[in-house]
């Protein structure tokens, strides 16, 4: 890295790309384990600088106070996601090594952030560390999420189905009536000729059912949602670490 000697040439600094344009504001640096060089900045952009992304200071340059990074804006923009630690695992500095195109060996070490002042020590997997070892476990957190479920749709068909109805007819029929003859009908009756041929007609009249149909709206029907709570029970592994001397006689 030309001109940068250490991290403080680079924390605080505006980074920039290799056009000038800005990437955002370096919020720590991860250095070589081996040598302690600046190897990677953690660069704070987005709104309010809510998000970290971690970008190589390899061939970074000054630029006025900002610091210059041949890389593209593009680059950091899809960056993969590494969670901001003590010091990057040898995987996560290969994927960072990769994405950004910067050669990765087996002398390149794993990245630490800044410890200064602290005593190191060397344990027996090859890592820095301090005088300490740190014990963690895995915590299992239980969330929901909404998913789809399924699909309800309502449709409207036509059937047809048979309808009987009674309905009350009427209609007319011949009755023949007599009457004698009397002082009061005699005049009517031998008003005429008194041997003749003579039709008399009478019209009948009967009612028939007559069908009509009209549409009547009976109701409306619309599809609605009715959240229903219920349990489920979730079973997962989680790993804790365990920490025991070996080789030492215990005192208290």
């Amino acid at each position: 890295m030309t001109g940068i000697t250490d991290s403080y040439d680079v924390a605080g600094r505006t980074l920039l790309d290799r056009d000038g344009d800005k990437l955002g504001k370096v919020d720590e640096v991860y250095t070589d384990s081996q040598g302690g060089q600046p190897e990677w900045a953690l660069v704070q952009s987005g709104l309010f600088g809510t998000k970290k992304t971690f970008v190589p200071l390899n061939g970074a340059e000054p630029d006025g106070e900002d610091l210059r990074v041949p890389i593209d804006k593009s680059q950091m923009k899809d960056a993969p996601h590494v969670d901001a630690g003590d010091e990057l695992s040898e995987a996560e500095e290969r994927q960072l090594f990769e994405h950004y195109g910067v050669a990765y060996g087996p002398s390149t070490t794993a990245a630490t952030g800044d410890t200064s002042g602290q005593t190191t020590g060397h344990d027996t997997s090859g890592q820095t560390t301090d005088d300490a070892m740190t014990r963690s476990e895995e915590e299992l957190r239980v969330g929901t999420r909404e998913v789809e479920r399924g699909r309800v749709r309502l449709r409207k068909y036509v059937v047809t189905e048979q309808v009987t109805k009674t309905v009350p007819v009427s209609h007319e029929e011949v009755r023949i009536e007599r009457e004698p003859i009397t002082d009061q009908n005699a005049g009517a009756a031998t008003d005429g000729p008194e041997i003749s041929e003579e039709e008399h007609e009478v019209v009948l009249h009967a009612e028939e059912p007559v069908v009509d149909k009209t549409v009547v709206a009976k109701e409306r029907v619309r599809l609605g949602t009715e959240t229903v709570t219920g349990e489920e029970e979730i079973s997962e592994e989680v790993r804790s670490e365990r920490i025991e001397t070996d080789g030492a006689d215990e005192r208290r």
